[in-house]
């Protein structure tokens, strides 16, 4: 179901499994909320147990589908602003412990996510790990910055060895920061979470998804 979050930012909730084993926020990739991200918020809240919450990541905007406006407007988007509403949907759940889980540039936002203690564990999947050139702005930290100076020893980072998002020299200061990494060397950026995306690997999004839930709840 749908909630407003007290900044006024809506939200997927799933919180109908008795007795979660723990509490967790989807931040969602470019395109923000929508069918896709209803059913994952459904299966993993009922295939993990817990309670699952996915963050609307362009609130008070109309962008429609396509994928320009959407480049267009991240400059604008504030890192205050996003990061808080992760922590918001974070209290909504009520649960003791909270994961963050994030995909494309809400794998970014993962990263960033790292400065506060909030979250339990960390997963980004195919996050950008230096922000590019296009979406650079006064409101946009860089993701290794917040890693420096929080928490990135709670970080899983998920990454394709051919995704042009994560190239290698990237992953290397990943590494340095104590970020723990799994590679998938013939992935593609994507190739998790949407499987109507051409990128999609089946075998290796079963693969990445339980090393996910392994690192949330240990």
């Amino acid at each position: 179901m749908r909630i407003t979050l007290l900044s006024g930012t809506q939200c997927e909730i799933d919180k109908s499994v008795k007795n979660p084993t723990m509490g967790l926020v989807i931040a969602p990739d470019i395109f923000g909320l929508r069918p896709l991200y209803d059913d994952l918020v459904k299966k993993l809240a009922n295939d993990w147990r817990f309670a699952v919450c996915a963050v609307e990541p362009f609130p008070g905007l109309t962008l429609g589908p396509e994928i320009e406006p959407r480049f267009t407007a991240v400059p604008s988007l504030s890192d205050e602003n996003h990061l808080r509403d992760l922590t918001e949907a974070a209290d909504s759940l009520e649960t003791p412990e909270v994961g963050l889980i994030g995909f494309c540039m809400g794998g970014m936002y993962c990263f960033k996510s790292a400065r506060s203690a909030r979250f339990k564990k960390i997963v980004s999947f195919y996050g950008m790990i230096k922000i590019p050139g296009a979406w650079q702005s006064q409101t946009q930290g860089e993701p290794l910055d917040y890693l420096n100076t929080g928490h990135a020893d709670r970080v899983l980072a998920i990454i394709g060895g051919k995704d042009n998002y994560t190239p290698p020299a990237d992953v290397a200061e990943l590494v340095q920061l104590k970020v723990h990494t799994k590679i998938y060397p013939d992935a593609e950026h994507a190739f998790a979470h949407d499987s109507s995306r051409p990128a999609h690997r089946t075998q290796d999004a079963a693969d990445a998804f339980s090393r996910a839930h392994s690192w949330l709840v240990n």
